[in-house]
């Protein structure tokens, strides 16, 4: 199995920070899997990029097949419409 290098914004960390303890792991283990599995069976194709869930919680990447990497560019909460926001600025809505 080839694994994808795996890239995550300074600010998606920052994000992170504030996150409880569990959610920052559950959010983490999610992330970590898309080096393995860019593309897991619920991911969805988004403008530029792809979204996968993990409870209430959304993350943004892109997948860069030639470099065999994956970049996660935004982290946020479902129901939260600045992350929308952000991800449409991004080109990955």
């Amino acid at each position: 199995m080839n694994s994808y290098s795996l890239r995550i914004e300074e600010r998606v960390i920052k994000d992170m920070r504030r996150y409880p303890p569990k959610i920052y792991k559950q959010v983490m283990r999610r992330v970590v899997e898309l080096q393995f599995n860019p593309r897991p069976h619920d991911s969805e194709k988004k403008g530029e990029g792809y979204t996968v869930d993990t409870g209430e919680y959304r993350i943004f990447y892109i997948i860069n097949r030639q470099e065999q990497s994956v970049e996660v560019l935004l982290v946020g909460k479902r129901n939260d419409a600045a992350i929308y926001k952000q991800a449409r600025r991004l080109g990955l809505m």
